[in-house]
Order: C-alpha cells, then sequence, then structure tokens
C-alpha cells in the first residue's frame, strides 16, 4: 500500500473511531435524572422512554457504521473497484457512458447495503417509539422517486463533470466549480415549488387566528411573506419541525401538521419567528455562499489529483479514468471534509442561537420560545444532557438546555 492508500485507511478509520468515541460517551450521559428545567414537561415514562430511544438509536448507528466501514474496506481489499472497473469496461460504451454506469453501480450497492438498515430504523425503530407513520407504499414510493430524481438532476451534472475534467484542460476544475454552483443554485429555486411536493403535500394556511398571527408578525419585522404553508409531516412521522428554503419570490416556510396541532399559535410565530431570524441574519445566503467556495476550493484539488496513478495504484486499478478519479479523490479528501464539518456544525450552531435571539427579541412574550423548544424536544424524544464531544462531533443545533439558558439571558 502506497502513501494516498495509508492516508484514505487512516482517514476512514480516525473518523470511525471519533465517532465511536463520541457514541459511547453520549451513552453514558444517559441518567434517570430528569433536569429541573423539565420538569412538569416529560413524565418519568416518556423521560425514561427518551433515554431508551436514544441508547437504541445509538447502538442501531454502530451497528450500521461499523457494517458500512467493514463492507468498504472488504471491497477495497479485494480489488473490487478494479474488478468492476474492468466489467464496464468490457461493455465498450466510451469514457464518459462508462462512467456514469461505473458510479451508478457503486451508488446503486450502496444504497442497497443500505436499505435494510433504513427499513429496520424506520419499521422498527421508529414504530416501537410511536413516531412512524410510513406506509409500505410511501417507503418504496419515496425510494423510486428519489432514484428518479438522482437520474434526471444529477446524472446530467455528473456527465458535465466527466466530460470537463476529461476535455477541457487546465481549467476543466473552474467550468465544473461554475457548472456545480449554477446548480446549486438552481435547485434552491426550483426545490420549494417543485421538488419538495413530489415528497409532500403543502397547504397554504387557512384564514384564521394562526395565520393572521403570523402574517402581523411577519409585517411587524419588515419580512415579505405572501403565504405560509403547512406540510403533511404525519405522513411519514409523528415528529414535529419547521423550516425554511429557497429564496426570492420562491422562498417557503412550511410548519409540520404535527407542530401545528401540539402548539399554541404564540409558540408557532415564535417558531416562526426563528426561521425568519435565519433569513434576517443572512445565515442562508452564507450556506450558500460557503457551499459553493467550498466547492470551488474541492474541484481545484481534485484536479490536481484525479488523474495520479499513484492514487489509482492505492486501490489496485489497472486503468487511470476521470470517473473512478472522482471516487477516488472523495475518499483522499476524507480528513478535509470532517475537519470541514465540524467547523461548519459550529457556524450551525452559532447561527441557531442568532435566530433563538431575534425571535426572542421580536415575540411579544420571549417565554413563548422556551415553551415551543421544551414542547419539541419531549415530543421528539430528544436527549437534553448530550455529551460536550458528541455535541461536537455531530449536532448542527445547540442542546435545548444550551438555548433555554441563551434565551434566558436575552430576556434580562
Amino acid at each position: 500500500m502506497n502513501v494516498y492508500g495509508v492516508i484514505i485507511l487512516a482517514a476512514l478509520l480516525s473518523e470511525y473511531v471519533l465517532n465511536l468515541i463520541a457514541d459511547l460517551l453520549n451513552l453514558r450521559t444517559l441518567s434517570a435524572d430528569l433536569p429541573k428545567e423539565f420538569v412538569g414537561v416529560y413524565s418519568p415514562e416518556s423521560y425514561t422512554k427518551s433515554q431508551d430511544y436514544t441508547r437504541i438509536r445509538t447502538n442501531f448507528g454502530i451497528v450500521e457504521s461499523t457494517f458500512s466501514l467493514l463492507v468498504m474496506l472488504i471491497f477495497w481489499f479485494i480489488g473490487g473497484f478494479n474488478y468492476l472497473d474492468q466489467a464496464v469496461r468490457q461493455l465498450k460504451y466510451g469514457d464518459l457512458v462508462t462512467g456514469l454506469i461505473y458510479i451508478a453501480l457503486l451508488l446503486m450497492f450502496r444504497s442497497i447495503l443500505s436499505l435494510p438498515f433504513n427499513v429496520y430504523s424506520t419499521f422498527v425503530t421508529e414504530e416501537k417509539f410511536g413516531f412512524n407513520k410510513t406506509t409500505p407504499k410511501t417507503f418504496i414510493v419515496d425510494i423510486v422517486k428519489g432514484l428518479l430524481l438522482g437520474v434526471l438532476l444529477g446524472g446530467p451534472l455528473l456527465l458535465g463533470i466527466l466530460a470537463f475534467f476529461g476535455y477541457a484542460g487546465s481549467l476543466a476544475w473552474f467550468y465544473c466549480w461554475m457548472t456545480a454552483s449554477v446548480f446549486i443554485l438552481f435547485i434552491q429555486f426550483i426545490a420549494p415549488t417543485w421538488i419538495m411536493p413530489l415528497f409532500n403535500k403543502f397547504t397554504p394556511l387557512e384564514s384564521g387566528k394562526l395565520k393572521n398571527a403570523i402574517l402581523s408578525y411577519a409585517q411587524s419585522v419588515q419580512f415579505s411573506l405572501r403565504d405560509v404553508f403547512m406540510m403533511d409531516g404525519s405522513k411519514r412521522s409523528s415528529k414535529s419541525n419547521a423550516f425554511f428554503t429557497g429564496f426570492g419570490k420562491n422562498k417557503r416556510i412550511a410548519l409540520f401538521d404535527t407542530l401545528i396541532q401540539k402548539h399554541t399559535v404564540a409558540e408557532l410565530v415564535a417558531v416562526l419567528a426563528h426561521e425568519i431570524g435565519h433569513y434576517k441574519k443572512k445565515h442562508i445566503f452564507q450556506g450558500i455562499l460557503i457551499s459553493i467556495v467550498q466547492m470551488g476550493v474541492m474541484f481545484f484539488l481534485m484536479s490536481l489529483f484525479i488523474s495520479n496513478k499513484e492514487l489509482f495504484d492505492a486501490f489496485f486499478m489497472q486503468n487511470v479514468s476521470i470517473y473512478a478519479g472522482l471516487l477516488f479523490f472523495g475518499l483522499l479528501f476524507t480528513p478535509i471534509e470532517f475537519i470541514l464539518s465540524l467547523a461548519l456544525n459550529a457556524l450551525s450552531r452559532k447561527n441557531e442561537f442568532e435566530a433563538d435571539r431575534f425571535s426572542v427579541e421580536t415575540i411579544e412574550r420571549p417565554e413563548t420560545m422556551i415553551e415551543a423548544l421544551k414542547k419539541l424536544s419531549a415530543d421528539n424524544l430528544s436527549h437534553l444532557t448530550p455529551h460536550p464531544f458528541y455535541i461536537f462531533i455531530n449536532y448542527s443545533h445547540p442542546p435545548v438546555l444550551e438555548r433555554i439558558r441563551a434565551i434566558r439571558i436575552v430576556k434580562r
């Protein structure tokens, strides 16, 4: 094994070990003692249930990640990447089509391996704790729709990247960067009105107390809002959530129907204020900009390694190709990607605090946001006291107790 193989193997094992340590430390934080802040919110039974939920999901995640790593390493060291490459080359379809087939087969293989875990998580774990509302038909239809979207949207993008790196010379990385950037903006633009409705039904809120309160609040903070949508989240889960997506005239705020059923009008306005806070604080724009810059760096680095013979030797490949180079560089990029994920999670947690602050500073009664957060935590069986290292590795949102403490500081 050469230096590239050592780097990739070390990166894969290090990331696995760090996540395993985080999981084990997080399991040690499970306790029968309910935090005082949540007395009266969690019953003793529901708090015990939340602890069991965290334990079962964590242990299941460890099994899944261990299995995925073992399969990856076995496939690598038995020369699987090369065997598949040689088989696909026998079809003699040319570099571009061969590349599409090669990558599609690997993605299909990974999806098939992950399918039993997804089925178990949905129909056993989530069912056991009363969350699952997904029917087998919905589960299958979601897979088919996701596959078709991947082919219709991801296929042309991948074909363009392969073509640029194959024929555009030294500026290929730049053309790929520009194309991928336009693609991201295009998806952001069409997702609210074209893609998301393929999976869920979005219904404009009916006239009434809730809609009036929301529109009144939006006007008070000078936020242009034509409509707020209720999403049929209960189609798949009883968990509650809200989100903001898109930009310009296509921006959309959606409240899960489960959220509307379980919260008061004031609490729903507080949650919506948090989502508007993300927009007002330019977190949406920030996220898109970071993604575009990150892609530019990645494509530039990719151009330096994509045809490196030693990188291919690390995977026992007989032939050098652009399509396999994309995959191998992705693995070589693993340590940088992991570090970036830590930084992006930290930034996301900071943004969540800012959105909370915007909410409590602009709604009538700041305590309402705390009440909404407590209900959300209880309804979703959230782990209230996660380990700091687990938060550092995995959390894009601050733990609920930290958010509540920060809100109380703002209130003073």
